[in-house]
């Protein structure tokens, strides 16, 4: 484990620890917590799994995640992707993370799930294959081709900036 690093709370524990205690059912934008050691360890909502071709989208109005489109080229999701709960980008949407785990300004955060042994000792781009990068770069230039849609892909930016986009978005 890094030098200065906490252990972070377990999975189900920041879970439970995040729902509202006034109801069962929670709304996964405004009810979960975004955690307490923000912006550095962060909660985020998996809307899309590792391989999917289907894209979902947070309904902001009920809380739910429904089906937005089925993306129109060969691409797959290179790995989970969501959102942070509490955040809001400058496109009036939650703030975009890609989690690595076995226009308007859309800001998109790659990030890696604390609770897995393959990625949790990662703190920084600098730490993945240049392989991996490319794929994650490719992928968001790729995945709104075939609707005609142009996708900049611009730097990837040190850990620093991602959490200043979270506390921006808080």
């Amino acid at each position: 484990m890094a030098e200065g690093k906490k252990d972070a709370p377990k999975l189900n524990q920041r879970m439970v620890s995040s729902l509202s205690k006034r109801t069962a059912a929670a709304h996964s934008w405004h009810d979960l917590e975004i955690g307490p050691e923000a912006p550095l360890i962060f909660n985020a909502v998996v809307e899309i799994t590792k391989g999917s071709k289907v894209k979902y989208e947070l309904d902001k109005k009920t809380g739910m995640i429904k089906v937005d489109r089925i993306l129109y080229s060969s691409v797959v999701y290179p790995h989970n992707y969501g959102f942070v709960p509490r955040t809001l980008c400058e496109d009036g949407d939650p703030i975009d993370v890609l989690v690595l785990m076995q226009g308007e300004k859309d800001d998109k955060l790659i990030a890696v799930c604390v609770d897995d042994p393959e990625y949790r000792h990662l703190n920084d781009l600098k730490e993945l294959s240049p392989h991996r990068l490319a794929e994650i770069r490719r992928f968001f230039e790729d995945y709104k081709k075939n609707e005609n849609k142009e996708v900049a892909v611009n730097d990837f930016l040190p850990p620093e900036t991602a959490q200043a986009a979270i506390k921006h978005s808080m």
